[in-house]
């Protein structure tokens, strides 16, 4: 037996699919010292009792990546490694009742196809050929992957483990860590029952124990970690002879069903099936003094509870016959960590230096290789090959406490098919945070949406409009918040408006030498004092981490803002890479701000404030704003006459009173989208994300490679520069009679994917449909044809000018 060892570059807590598959990811890039801690044997937790489903299908382009690539892995591993694996390529049947299933279905379907998958929308006849036992009579639409199927968790993660003791890394069994302690150089001594192992990196892949092993970091900045552990039933049936006969017949196993309008998958298990359904009146465990979280829960399950599935079999036993002529062989009942979306938590360990997070997988088995892809360049490279930001931890911050993680996680679980239309916004889990101004919103009929926590209108309702929450479960450009959006852009575009914009991420930056370490952070040049820009950081591919707006007060002196959803990632951007004697604070909370905007405001603020409104555009100044002090910046992200009002927070109610009494209409986030977008302003993890290089994405102008600091990413822009980018940025106007492009619609030049769509909204100045893009640069013409998938209809679209679509000379910005 090889001695325990005491040094690690790298320790992984927690052995299961996901922690092993980091450590062999690990192992693949060259850091073979590295150890895995398990308190038991491997896959002793909720990897044992998975159903070890592996479809390509994900509505997200990050989970849908981490998906294909593990799939791929797969069909290879037991011959890279030499394990014998159990692993049934079978292919799936994804079942729609509903036009808006089958629109989803299609985009989905567009997005496979631009990554390389097979995916193929097929009537519901041809899928009976393919599942003879199947009732179609009601089905409006079917998604065929043929590369879908299911594997056996134990064997994929003993796979995985042999290949990385082959590599030379190290997993200690029946080792259960105890805590840890972080040394002065941020280092780490991981402590178990076996004795310290000295680690410069640690990672908590601990599964349903994660939030207990977040409590051990809370000491070097840690937080509560956001998830719940949730009940997930399945049952399998005994032998059925048709599925038998079948079989035998056709020498392999049926496909995979996935009923996702009833919420259940059906997959054929040896002779009989495997029904396993997400019930709305689910289950979370171990929330509850009454119902302790056990210190070893290791290969058990909880007691089974039948009765809350009786509706889904019922309805599986309709849609598949033989399924209600077998009794149930077995049921597993066992526990499964969700994040409040039910997307995974990975990457850096919030406000914890050298710590990392891969826990939380609810479909852990299917993503497990991807995330150990992952894993291994977060902590080998400090980025990831695609930009993952749809399942970073630092995505939830200080409002997400356990109540939010409970209302979300059995809402999440209780819809885990559901479609997420781009007007929708879900219930659970809300007013976590509130404007000083909510209360006078609501009574002006604004219907609200979460951002970061925080609640800001989207749009305001009319007396007598449709507020249901049915009436934004659509696609379609035509919904309920319609008329609103319109009413709204027009009272701007014509007169005056207001957004109140509570939430900005907001820090401030002093010290000697502020500005010189910040100009070798960004890739751009800073303002000048009493002035604000944009300001960009790059990774050290010239890719976009984030886009943040720097007021500059003094000359070491500055105030960054980025992002309401960013605040985290942002400010540890900054944190993890201060030098000693720069002084970083997070100020968020303190500070409000409203977008006061259109050919008016200038009127409006004249009434209320003591303000030189001659200022030019970008300026910076402190006024008093309804008798209280703020100040006010020259920048409006609605492209025209405007200023946000920056106030303390205690006094944002009375400005923002003054505001509206003075003429100001209000206006949401919906509206702002829509004018944004008209002038091609960017979003960030939208338009601005790690997938795209600063020049790729169109903004060169902010890219100075004459300065004579080494910023991230200077020589490979400076490479790209050069020899060309691989992706140009285009606004493009779509002739789309129902729906706007989402983001991520494929493009088709003669029948090729050229690009996708970044984001795409409908703009009532210019009344078109638009959409930002990255093509094939030499494509990014002005009057290239191209075509748009929207939700499967093929939409002509055409390449614009590279300038704004409204205002392109900014006189109304600047007047």
């Amino acid at each position: 037996m090889s001695e325990f060892p005491t040094k690690a570059k790298v320790v992984i807590i927690g052995g299961g699919a996901v922690g092993v598959s980091t450590l062999y990811h690990l192992a693949k890039k060259g850091w073979s010292d590295c150890v895995l801690l398990e308190k038991n044997e491997l896959t002793a937790g909720s990897t044992w009792h998975a159903a070890g489903n592996c479809p390509n299908f994900s509505a997200s382009w990050a989970v849908m990546n981490m998906q294909r690539y593990s799939l791929e892995m797969y069909r290879t591993l037991a011959e890279d490694v030499d394990y014998p694996m159990n692993y049934h390529v079978t292919g799936a049947l994804r079942l729609g009742h509903s036009k808006e299933r089958r629109q989803e279905f299609e985009r989905v379907a567009s997005m496979g196809q631009y990554q390389g998958l097979p995916l193929e929308m097929m009537s519901p006849e041809k899928a009976k050929e393919l599942y003879p036992f199947l009732e179609t009579h009601d089905l409006d639409a079917v998604l065929w992957d043929p590369l879908d199927g299911d594997i056996d968790p134990a064997q994929l993660t003993q796979a995985m483990a042999k290949g990385a003791r082959d590599l030379g890394a190290s997993i200690q069994r029946f080792c259960p860590a105890t805590g840890v302690t972080q040394k002065d150089d941020d280092s780490w001594i991981v402590h178990t029952d076996k004795g310290d192992i000295e680690a410069d990196y640690v990672v908590n892949a601990g599964g349903y124990y994660a939030a207990r092993i977040g409590e051990w970091f809370k000491p070097y900045g840690g937080r509560d970690v956001p998830m719940v552990v949730m009940s997930h039933q399945y049952f399998l049936t005994e032998v059925i002879p048709e599925v038998k006969a079948w079989t035998q017949e056709n020498g392999k196993k049926l496909p995979m069903i996935r009923d996702v309008d009833s919420s259940y998958y059906l997959r054929q298990d040896t002779y009989g099936l495997n029904l396993g359904p997400y019930e709305r009146n689910c289950k979370a465990h171990w929330v509850t003094e009454d119902d302790p979280m056990p210190d070893d829960f290791s290969f058990q399950l909880y007691p089974d509870d039948l009765e809350r599935l009786e509706w889904y079999i019922e309805d599986a036993m309709a849609r598949v016959p033989p399924l209600g002529t077998a009794g149930v062989g077995r049921n597993i009942n066992g526990p499964i960590p969700y994040a409040p979306d039910g997307l995974p938590l990975m990457g850096p360990m919030p406000g914890v230096k050298n710590a990392f997070e891969a826990h939380s997988f609810t479909f852990g088995i299917v993503q497990a290789g991807g995330a150990g892809k992952c894993m291994a360049e977060w902590i080998v490279d400090g980025q990831t090959e695609w930009d993952m930001w749809a399942v970073d931890a630092r995505r939830y911050t200080g409002y997400a406490d356990h109540d939010y993680c409970l209302q979300k996680a059995m809402e999440t679980y209780g819809h885990e098919y559901a479609m997420h239309f781009p007007h929708h916004q879900w219930p659970a889990g809300r007013n976590k945070r509130l404007s000083p101004n909510h209360d006078r919103m609501i009574a002006d009929g604004a219907q609200m949406g979460a951002f970061n926590g925080w609640e800001r209108a989207c749009w305001f309702a009319a007396e007598g409009e449709d507020t249901s929450e049915a009436g934004t479960e659509t696609w379609a450009r035509q919904g309920s918040w319609t008329a609103a959006v319109k009413r709204e852009v027009e009272a701007v575009r014509d007169g005056v408006g207001v957004i109140d914009m509570c939430g900005f991420s907001r820090f401030t930056l002093k010290g000697d030498g502020a500005a010189e370490w910040l100009r070798s952070m960004v890739t751009g040049a800073l303002p000048k004092v009493g002035r604000m820009n944009l300001i960009y950081f790059a990774d050290n591919r010239g890719r976009i981490v984030t886009e943040m707006s720097c007021i500059r007060h003094g000359e070491d002196d500055f105030t960054l803002m980025t992002a309401s959803v960013a605040q985290w990632h942002d400010y540890e951007l900054l944190w993890r890479n201060l030098p000693a004697g720069l002084e970083l604070a997070d100020i968020s909370k303190d500070i409000t701000t409203m977008l006061v905007t259109g050919p008016k405001s200038r009127d409006v603020l004249a009434g209320i404030s003591d303000a030189d409104l001659s200022a030019g555009w970008l300026s910076l100044q402190t006024a008093k704003v309804a008798g209280h002090e703020a100040m006010l910046s020259r920048v409006s992200f609605v492209g025209e006459l405007g200023w946000e009002v920056h106030v303390p927070t205690q006094n944002a109610a009375e400005v923002y009173t003054a505001i509206r009494d003075g003429g100001a209409a209000p206006f949401g986030m919906f509206a702002l989208d829509s004018m944004r977008i008209e002038k091609g302003y960017r979003t960030w993890k939208g338009d601005l994300s790690t997938d795209y290089s600063m020049l790729e994405a169109g903004l060169g102008r902010f890219v100075r490679l004459t300065k004579e600091q080494d910023f991230p990413g200077k020589a490979a822009l400076a490479a790209e520069a050069e020899a060309g980018s691989k992706k140009a940025f285009a606004t493009l106007i779509i002739d789309a009679p129902e729906a706007d492009a989402p983001y991520m619609s494929t493009i088709f030049h003669n029948g090729e994917v050229v690009g996708e769509t970044t984001s795409g909204t409908y703009g009532y100045r210019v009344d078109a449909s638009i959409a930002l893009a990255m093509l094939r640069p030499d494509l990014a013409t002005p009057g290239t044809e191209l075509e748009v998938n929207i939700f499967g209809q093929l939409c002509k679209a055409v390449v614009q000018k590279d300038e704004p679509l409204w205002d392109p000379e900014n006189e109304r910005l600047r007047a």
